[in-house]
């Protein structure tokens, strides 16, 4: 039984080890090329309305996220296929819990990119696919609709296979597109709300709410919507490309 445990023990550290250790940073011309990709699944209308959904998936998990942080109830968290998110959580109406929680949606995706370009920096790659599969597989559980629940199976399905059956070179690839899609994709959201609002739609949008909570004009939570977002992709951008 002794020998079992410490077999086991040592398992367990031998994977702790690989996946918080550090791997080799990709060639110059990688995060070049993932760049590039990545812009081309952002900047086209016909295929940003196709990649949206992956940023629906960061808008709505970072509600989720925060509201359960800030210790509200999460119920549950739906993705449509027009790309919207609706995510519901119970506790006080008002307060710093939901302030907090409202704001997190269009500041999850750039932010999670930042963390994830931080993290890449530091030659941290295993353990970023790992952290991210972690989180979609959290996600997963408070999804209440069909298509919701096979979007993040199918992102989340993506993670482990890429985790456990591709090569350092093709997992340093993934990661990096997937940070700079993060980087580049949290910019239009707000840039599409603000649109919206001036068209006159989108009137309970998440800056719409923060205003009715705050009593702060909605324009400036959409002023710190973009904030985030360009300061996020310019240092993201700053470390991924090694600046």
């Amino acid at each position: 039984m002794g020998s079992m445990v410490s077999t086991a023990s040592a398992s367990l550290g031998s994977l702790w080890d690989e996946v918080s250790g550090t791997q080799p940073d990709p060639d110059a011309w990688v995060v070049v090329a993932t760049l590039v990709a990545a812009a081309a699944v952002v900047l086209p209308p016909g295929l940003w309305r196709l990649s949206r959904n992956a940023i629906t998936i960061a808008h709505e998990g970072g509600h989720g996220l925060v509201a359960l942080l800030t210790g509200r109830t999460l119920t549950g968290i739906r993705l449509h296929s027009d790309t919207s998110g609706l995510t519901v959580s119970r506790g006080k109406p008002d307060g710093i819990g939901m302030i907090l929680t409202a704001a997190a949606g269009y500041t999850a995706p750039p932010l999670l990119g930042l963390g994830g370009a931080a993290l890449l920096g530091d030659g941290r790659i295993t353990l970023l696919l790992w952290l991210a599969t972690a989180l979609l597989l959290v996600m997963l559980v408070m999804i209440r609709n069909v298509y919701g629940a096979v979007s993040v199976l199918v992102t989340g399905g993506t993670f482990v296979l890429v985790s456990w059956l591709a090569g350092p070179q093709v997992q340093a690839a993934f990661a990096y597109a997937v940070v700079w899609f993060l980087l580049l994709g949290g910019v239009p959201p707000a840039f599409e709300l603000q649109a919206k609002r001036a068209r006159g739609g989108a009137g309970d949008s998440d800056a719409d709410q923060l205003s009715r909570l705050t009593h702060v004009p909605a324009g400036l939570w959409l002023f710190l919507f973009h904030a985030v977002s360009l300061c996020a992709l310019l240092g993201g951008g700053r470390w991924l490309l090694g600046l």
